[in-house]
């Protein structure tokens, strides 16, 4: 069985055999695939002819005759297109059929290429012809000229067959031959964007505007000893003055002395005494690359790079449940996203409970100061543990105070005056002063520790904002609606209103000026070409022009890993960070407390009772027919009037006591173990009064 298996060997590199399907003797494997031939069979194919000829299927195991397609199934496949002609060369043998039903174009493989006939190297592997071919949108017109990101020649500024963009940041374009040329030798685990580092996005695109990425290591992977040097890990302080005693190539494993490399470059490196970096800095670029970067303001830096050994060991976890056959077929590998409370609580574990940070904030009004001023700090560790005072607060409880701050940070930052819109639905706005100050930045840094540190969700951010910010909802244009009650967007509704062209001239004329500033002044010849002005008009004011803002926001927002487990799990984070906050009732409030009941089965009795009034007083606070309401009740029991985004931990509980004296017996809370103990009363009636009145009493203080 072993030398029958040998005997149809494939034979790859023979120039002078003709595939028996299309009938030329190429042998380009990025074009046209492999060129197998079984020697038993006296049969050659390109491997692409096989996948995209209409008339056949893998029946086959994967290392059955020609990777999963039987002899047999071929050589029918064969016979059937004999009797076809191909509408390019004319020439009998065409195996290829455009995949929308009512068109009848037929060709050979090689010729739709020549054609530009779109394959697509995924699902049922169609086929279309130029006509019914899938295209690409360009949100805004480039305006600067362009060269490919592969080659770096001169490119079109005009999406077609042979020129390509980056459906993440539409800034990188490609030749068509040269991305596929970059797709066959970087593989599905290295082939992203050249420009942005969008990967799932990238290749999702690619793979629909028919560029085939194969399912292998890269090739520069499988050279012999291809990692034997990149496994060195650069060691040395680079830094003008060395002020370590031990030398430049000593480093510790933590602490000053701790020597870090360029995130860039990864060959230049520094001890953070050396370059006056703080302790949790793990970011640092050298000189040189400084400079480079400094001369092209497009190159975004990258979060981290990640050393050799570590890409590799992804690579290996990636690929560890593929067999050793590279197939063309690109399998998506599902997976259960993480929900927003567990990523969160992911990042919390960064936080040391050791070490504290500690925010003086002289009242409410102050709240944004104050954290401002703690973030400015040259010392400032996020990952420490916030120790929040309020200067009239005697009581002096962290847990409280902190969550306290925290929702008032909330709100004083949708005010500020980097967001524009109303309530709930926030768009960055362009103000030069927040740039000059790098308020985006510090703004974004806040709310990102404001959500790991167990604040409120942010719950203002427009749909246009999360899109801008994560590319979610993938499919989102920006509409009238995310410009809010502006005088700009009452004259581009005018534009978007108008019914006739006569209209349509004097509302454009009414906004010419920001029109003019938009760069969307132009000739109107026909009242549907207003659809696309407005278009082009949001596209700037929303995104656009806020290029800067947004790059600097989500600098911010990348502290402590944020931005990055967001991007992951973009639709999870949706309702964190876009409104509206989910308001309490009844039933959310009773599904967070968990009770502790008493092993006695007299005093269970008793417990389940007080239950049945707890569940009682909060229908009745949710109907409104109590003092108190369902937010002050939370806010008694554990400091906070909503759920954190990370949620609550320890779970909210609730446990019971007994009173000699009913009359005396009133509810108790502690706020930091997230515990509230009902008192054991004998009536409904005297447990709503009781509980009613603490609640209340404990509103009126907190607003003392």
């Amino acid at each position: 069985m072993k030398e029958e298996t040998t005997e149809i060997k494939q034979i790859k590199d023979d120039k002078d055999l003709i595939c028996s399907l299309c009938k030329r003797c190429d042998n380009i494997p990025e074009k046209y695939g492999e060129k197998i031939t079984l020697q038993q069979h006296n049969l050659t194919v390109h491997y692409f002819c096989l996948l995209m000829s209409s008339g056949i299927c893998q029946r086959g195991e994967e290392d059955e005759d020609v990777h999963g397609f039987l002899v047999n199934d071929i050589k029918k496949e064969i016979r059937r297109s004999s009797r076809l002609r191909c509408m390019h060369c004319k020439k009998v043998g065409a195996s290829v059929g455009c995949s929308i039903k009512s068109c009848r174009q037929m060709i050979h493989m090689p010729c739709g290429v020549e054609q530009e006939f779109i394959f697509q190297f995924t699902g049922l592997f169609p086929s279309f012809c130029k006509k019914h071919a899938p295209s690409q949108s360009c949100v805004s017109s480039p305006s600067l000229p362009l060269s490919c990101s592969v080659c770096l020649e001169p490119i079109e500024s005009v999406l077609s067959y042979n020129v390509l963009k980056c459906p993440a940041c539409h800034g990188s374009w490609f030749h068509r031959d040269c991305v596929q040329h970059y797709a066959h030798s970087a593989a599905m685990f290295f082939f992203k964007c050249t420009l942005c580092n969008n990967k799932d996005q990238f290749q999702q695109e690619m793979l629909r505007m028919g560029i085939y990425i194969p399912e292998r290591d890269a090739s520069w992977e499988l050279e012999e000893n291809a990692f034997g040097e990149l496994l060195q890990v650069y060691q040395n302080c680079d830094a003008v003055k060395c002020l370590s005693h031990k030398g430049r190539k000593h480093s510790s494993q933590s602490g000053l002395f701790e020597i870090v490399r360029c995130k860039l470059c990864g060959s230049r490196g520094t001890h953070r005494k050396c370059s006056n970096l703080r302790l949790y800095d793990t970011d640092w670029v050298c000189a040189d690359c400084k400079a480079a970067v400094e001369e092209n303001k497009s190159v975004q830096l990258p979060n981290h790079v990640e050393s050799p050994l570590a890409i590799r060991q992804e690579r290996k976890r990636l690929f560890k449940n593929i067999s050793d056959f590279h197939s063309s077929l690109i399998t998506k590998r599902q997976r259960v996203p993480a929900t927003s409370p567990e990523v969160l609580m992911d990042l919390a574990c960064q936080i040391s409970l050791q070490q504290s940070t500690e925010v003086l904030v002289g009242d409410d009004d102050g709240v944004m100061e104050a954290a401002l001023q703690v973030l400015r700090q040259s010392d400032f560790n996020p990952c420490c543990t916030l120790s929040v005072k309020f200067s009239k607060d005697k009581l002096n409880n962290n847990i409280r105070n902190q969550r306290r701050f925290l929702k008032r940070l909330v709100s004083k930052l949708q005010m500020s005056e980097i967001f524009e819109g109303p309530d709930g639905v926030k768009n960055l706005a362009l103000n030069s002063k927040a740039l000059r100050d790098d308020l985006y930045f510090e703004v974004g840094s806040l709310l990102a520790l404001s959500l790991i540190h167990g604040g409120p969700p942010v719950g203002f951010f427009s749909p246009a904002l999360y899109h801008s910010l994560f590319k979610y909802p993938t499919n989102y244009r920006p509409t009238l609606q995310d410009l809010g009650d502006t005088a700009f967007a009452h004259k581009i509704r005018q534009i978007a209103e108008a019914n006739s062209k006569k209209e349509l001239r004097h509302a454009m004329q009414s906004a010419s000026q920001y029109l003019e500033a938009a760069g969307c002044w132009r000739k109107i010849s026909k009242l549907s070409e207003k659809d696309m002005l407005v278009e082009d008009v949001l596209n700037f004011y929303l995104i656009i022009r806020l290029q800067l803002p947004l790059q600097r926001f989500r600098e911010g927002l990348r502290t402590l890993g944020l931005f990055e487990q967001v991007q992951m799990c973009t639709e999870s984070f949706y309702s964190v960070f876009c409104g509206p906050v989910e308001r309490l009732t009844a039933e959310s409030v009773m599904e967070l407390f968990t009770a502790r009941f008493s092993e006695e089965k007299e005093q269970q009795a008793k417990e389940n009772t007080t239950m049945n009034y707890w569940k009682q007083f909060l229908h009745e606070c949710d109907e409104g027919r109590c003092a108190a309401s369902l937010e002050d009740i939370l806010t008694f029991a554990t400091a906070a009037d909503l759920v954190p985004s990370i949620g609550f931990k320890p779970t909210p509980s609730i446990s019971f006591f007994s009173s000699p004296d009913p009359s005396c017996a009133f509810p108790q809370s502690h706020c930091d173990a997230n515990h509230l103990i009902l008192p054991i009363l004998p009536s409904y009636e005297l447990f709503k009064k009781h509980l009613d009145y603490t609640v209340c009493q404990f509103s009126v203080m907190q607003d003392i």
